[in-house]
């Protein structure tokens, strides 16, 4: 990414405050971390640096070292960077419950990632946090009720819902966005209160509520629900038309999966 990369996407917008002195380098995304204190899931103070190329993976190596490998010039490490900015608790109990889980499997002579990482790492990539405080709004969603929801209730949608995406692989392909673009969303609830925060005030208490999550439960990849980015109000001129959610390869109908459920709200 450099100063004259593309503006963000809609959805992505919500990370514009990083972006605010030009498209940042590794040594500001840094200072950024350090103004804020921020650490990863090992309680070490946050850097972001170029891959070392040395053997411990990914989740291992932040946790132990505070070292967040970044490539330069690669918007999908760039937006995972903003992430670890925007939702720095999230982040950091992600990477808690990865390097937990790496040491247990260790132990136990596993070589399986297991449902909960695979479920973990699905959600740090396409993750989508869906806050609302009309809990038949997110039924509809997982009942695939495209149209209901977008269409015939999309005023309720718009002044109840709010839609944040989390996955940085989901930012780095809004950036070119291609029909069937799908997240993996949960649902927590929120009062009317919430609605009204600024943004910044909002994200903090996100972060700290999906930290909770990560922190207490365990996971498989069945309990985010598919979510078409490309469905949600602004994300695209052609969504304002209603016929254009009569697109299956998009919207598709229902199948066969957990009733509606979310672990936000277990």
């Amino acid at each position: 990414m450099s100063a004259d990369s593309p503006a963000l996407h809609p959805l992505s917008a919500f990370l514009a405050p990083w972006l605010a002195g030009g498209t940042p380098g590794l040594s500001r995304l840094t200072a950024m971390a350090r103004e804020r204190r921020l650490v990863t899931g090992g309680g070490v103070a946050l850097r972001f640096v170029e891959p070392s190329g040395g053997p411990e993976g990914y989740e291992e190596h932040a946790f132990t070292t505070g070292e967040i490998a970044t490539r330069p010039c690669n918007r999908h490490d760039f937006f995972n960077a903003l992430i670890w900015l925007a939702f720095p608790h999230s982040k950091a109990a992600l990477n808690r419950r990865h390097h937990a889980a790496l040491v247990a499997a260790r132990r136990a002579g596993c070589t399986e990632r297991g449902e909960l990482r695979d479920a973990l790492t699905q959600f740090d990539e396409c993750g989508v946090v869906i806050a609302g405080c009309a809990p038949e709004i997110w039924q509809g969603l997982c009942e695939h009720r495209w149209r209901e929801v977008f269409v015939e209730r999309r005023e309720e949608l718009l002044r109840s819902t709010r839609f944040m995406v989390f996955g940085h692989a989901s930012h780095d392909a809004l950036a070119a966005p291609f029909v069937g673009l799908c997240g993996k969303a949960l649902f927590l609830e929120v009062d009317a209160t919430w609605l009204e925060l600024p943004v910044t005030a909002a994200l903090a208490s996100l972060d700290l509520r999906l930290a909770a999550l990560f922190d207490e439960r365990d996971f498989s990849p069945r309990d985010w629900q598919p979510l078409p980015l490309l469905g949600i109000p602004g994300a695209t001129a052609e969504s304002e038309q209603p016929d254009y959610y009569d697109d299956t390869r998009q919207f598709r109908p229902p199948r066969t999966m957990r009733a509606g459920s979310s672990p936000g709200n277990r």
